[in-house]
């Protein structure tokens, strides 16, 4: 068991970014990741359907034995992550908008969320923000077209940056200070990001805490592999495999499948 791979599913090459720092902290580990780029974006989806395409993934991932799965979407998380832990044994790692940390740092007592709107519509997201930070000035953002650009190969592009422009500029208007990333696919949108923002607004993802979430829960379960081993690291996606390439940047070998 403790040589079975994690499994990781995202709407897409976004949660890669995730992929990474749990292979930084975890470089012994075995690991399958999905990218259901056929669906994607998950965010604008209803919630029975977001719950639907979960399931799809989870069953693909227990059926190749993962011993845990992390779940690299915040729309997935904050939609299914309930539903998931209710009806199968296997853990699982969620992901949600680093609210908290920006929300307790903040100086100028203003922070941007940019995010799906299924993650700023949701309870778990509703909740977050009401306990960690209550008093500040939240500018929310729906990150809408964002995800699609970035599945069609349009990372760096003109189009990019013009929306970027326009969600981030109201933010900067309201002086933030912090800026939250609330999808994994936007940590790929930081050299655009960097070069936009005031040099003073930090930005924030998930990423490295859910790295070490998935750390900490293989060691409560003794799941660890301690082996030192060469890994499998395995990219299965339903859309374009030259998308994942670019994003990766790495020899890997990527299959397609229709998972």
């Amino acid at each position: 068991m403790n040589k079975n791979p994690i499994g990781i599913f995202d709407s897409g090459v976004g949660g890669t970014s995730i992929w990474r720092e749990i292979h930084n902290l975890l470089p012994n580990e075995n690991t399958l990741y999905l990218a259901d780029s056929k669906h994607a974006p998950y965010g604008p989806k209803g919630k029975d359907t977001i719950i639907d395409l979960s399931i799809k993934n989870t069953e693909y991932l227990i059926k190749q034995n993962c011993k845990i799965i992390v779940i690299a979407c915040n729309t997935a998380t904050t939609n299914a992550i309930d539903y998931l832990r209710e009806n199968y044994k296997i853990p699982f790692i969620g992901i949600e908008p680093a609210i908290k940390p920006a929300a307790l740092q903040t100086k100028t007592n203003a922070i941007g969320i940019l995010a799906t709107k299924g993650t700023l519509s949701s309870s778990l997201f509703s909740k977050t923000a009401g306990i960690f930070a209550k008093g500040v000035n939240i500018i929310e953002q729906d990150g809408e077209g964002i995800v699609d650009l970035i599945e069609n190969g349009k990372l760096e592009s003109p189009e990019m940056t013009s929306l970027l422009k326009t969600y981030l500029n109201p933010m900067i208007k309201a002086n933030i200070d912090y800026l939250v990333l609330g999808c994994t696919h936007y940590p790929y949108l930081m050299p655009l990001l960097l070069d936009i923002l005031p040099k003073h607004v930090k930005i924030i993802d998930s990423g490295q805490a859910v790295a070490r979430q998935t750390k900490a829960i293989l060691q409560q379960n003794n799941l660890l592999n301690t082996e030192k081993n060469i890994p499998e690291n395995r990219f299965l996606t339903n859309g374009n495999p030259e998308v994942m390439y670019s994003v990766l940047n790495e020899a890997f070998t990527i299959e397609v499948s229709n998972f």
